[in-house]
């Protein structure tokens, strides 16, 4: 009985130091494997493999950080609040997109959707009678792919348009994408005359699968600072978030806001002697999938009619009221914008009508290149505006320009990074972050501000923007409540001129998003809205980051008719 219970116990320590042994060869061949071959790591498809402009700048494989977990903790944020957090993640989940195709690097464009041998059709009128003014019509889009077989699945980027050339008469419509290949679009008739339909593909839902990807990845383009102290200068890479290595990190995070920002240290010099900021040259790849960012091929194209793409529209009928549901915020008519909604848009036509309007007023602008625009126009048409600071070479600001005999003062800053600003550089000492002017303002009936932050965050996935908007949107607050008389407008997002490079950095698909995240964080906040988006749409003139003339000319009629209605 000894003999066997001794066996029993000799042959368990054996197999005890055999699965011990096990273990210890299992774990020693993981981490080879691991730091050699990127063992338990599933691989990136090759369009989310980044290729860094500095062909110096190596991600290390022998990170610290399990490999699991390396993109997510670089790009680690601050701890919000319980609702914050909520909010963070409804806005993610209603910002979320019809399912689109996955795609292997061995795809076939032939698969993909045609907007050139798509169409579109207008339905007739329940009843077949005629159009008149205060109706709404109906269109019905069909996606083809380039064999010319239709499309099972939703996820095309459309955009459309009711328009008249010779009335310079626009509006957007509406889209329902059915997720099965076909879309419908409703529109308001609104003016009397022709009505010409306008159906335009951004992105096919297959290039929306490579986009939605490539938004996750905020290292594929960097940013450089010079640090300097005396004659010693070092550059070193900087962005909102980083790639582990070994090199110790500046940590330049607003103590404020919490908007995050960081530069890798330089060898010498300390983080205390950063003095600029600008974008390093990049390269856009695509890899496999360029063939399907083409302009004029699949990337912003016209989707033809089947059949006529016009209406003609009767005036109203007499002594019949209709007052069909109407989503737009306005539209145009002979080159002017009117709205749908909220207080008649005022002519401001002459400069003696902006500084009557102005008088005693202090606006402050804050934002990216197309508010400038709006400083721009008021202080090249109001020649009382006396520039007091004026910077040739860059054009961040901050600018000021002073009517002292109407007291009138116009100022105009650029937002906090990220900032997509190549040379010259831009000294750090000029940027700052909104929130942080916000608070240091009096405000008051005399007090307009202005805020429009979209087009720096296109490369960055949509959490860094909530966040920022949500700081912004605090301070608003904080400001309506020290002085509720202080009027408050945000200027939204626009469209754009795409080609290859510009969809890499910045699609029209990503402004999108933007849009719709900003409309959300300040809904139910005391601010008025100045539709960029559907005044560059609905226009007959091309959609391009900074908007033509006549569109700025009826943003800022917009803004002063708020000021002076």
């Amino acid at each position: 009985m000894k003999m066997e219970v001794q066996n029993k116990r000799s042959f368990e320590k054996k197999v005890l130091v055999f699965v011990s042994l096990v273990i210890i060869v299992t774990v020693v061949l993981s981490c080879y494997l691991d730091n050699h071959q990127g063992w338990n790591r599933a691989p990136l498809p090759p369009f989310l493999k980044v290729t860094h402009p500095d062909k110096s700048f190596v991600s290390p494989t022998n990170s610290t950080f399990p490999p699991e977990e390396r993109r997510e903790d670089f790009c680690k944020l601050q701890p919000l609040s319980a609702a914050d957090t909520q909010e963070e993640r409804l806005l993610l989940k209603s910002n979320a997109w019809p399912q689109t195709p996955p795609l292997s690097p061995s795809f076939s464009l032939k698969r993909s959707s045609n907007p050139r041998g798509s169409n579109f059709v207008i339905l007739p009128k329940v009843g077949g009678q005629r159009w008149h003014v205060g109706d709404q019509i109906k269109v019905q889009i069909k996606m083809k792919d380039f064999l010319g077989k239709p499309k099972k699945t939703g996820g095309d980027f459309l955009i459309v348009r009711l328009h008249n050339p010779v009335l310079q008469a626009g509006v957007t419509g509406m889209v329902v994408d059915h997720l099965n290949g076909s879309y419908s679009a409703v529109f308001p008739l609104l003016w009397n005359g022709r009505a010409e339909v306008e159906v335009t593909l951004i992105h096919t839902s297959e290039a929306i699968t490579v986009l939605r990807s490539f938004i996750e990845h905020p290292d594929r383009i960097m940013f450089d600072s010079e640090f300097r102290k005396g004659r010693k200068a070092e550059l070193s890479k900087c962005n909102i978030c980083l790639p582990p290595t070994t090199k110790a990190i500046c940590n330049f995070t607003d103590v404020k806001t919490g908007d995050p920002w960081f530069c890798y240290k330089p060898k010498k010099l300390s983080c205390n002697t950063r003095i600029t900021h600008y974008l390093h040259k990049y390269t856009p790849d695509f890899g496999p999938y360029v063939k399907l960012f083409q302009s004029g091929i699949n990337m912003k194209v016209f989707i033809p009619p089947s059949g006529t793409a016009s209406v003609n529209v009767l005036p109203p009928v007499k002594g019949v009221t209709k007052s069909p549901k109407i989503s737009q915020p306005g539209y145009y008519y002979h080159g002017v914008w009117r709205t749908l909604s909220g207080p008649p848009v005022q002519q401001f036509n002459t400069p003696t009508d902006i500084s009557h309007c102005l008088r005693n007023k202090m606006l402050f602008l804050y934002g990216d290149s197309t508010v400038r625009q709006w400083y721009e126009y008021l202080t090249s048409r109001v020649q009382d505006l006396k520039l007091v600071n004026i910077d040739g070479k860059l054009r961040v600001g901050p600018f000021m320009a002073i009517d002292h005999q109407r007291n009138t003062t116009v100022m105009y800053r650029i937002h906090g990074n990220p900032l997509l600003h190549t040379l010259p550089p831009i000294p750090v000492a000029k940027v700052r972050y909104i929130a942080n002017e916000l608070d240091t303002l009096e405000g008051g009936a005399n007090t307009v501000v202005v805020i429009g932050v979209w087009a720096h965050f296109g490369p960055f996935p949509n959490r860094f923007y909530i966040r920022r908007m949500q700081s912004i949107r605090k301070a608003v607050i904080r400001l309506l409540n020290r002085a509720p008389d202080t009027l408050v407008v945000i200027r939204t997002s626009n469209f754009r001129i795409l080609t290859p490079s510009v969809a890499w950095l910045n699609s029209d698909f990503h402004t999108m998003e933007r849009d719709k995240i900003l409309r959300a964080v300040f809904k139910g906040v005391n601010v008025r809205w100045v539709d960029a988006l559907e005044m560059t749409v609905s226009h007959y003139l091309e959609q391009e980051l900074h908007p033509k003339l006549p569109i700025i000319k009826n943003m800022i009629n917009v803004l002063l008719s708020f000021i002076c209605p």
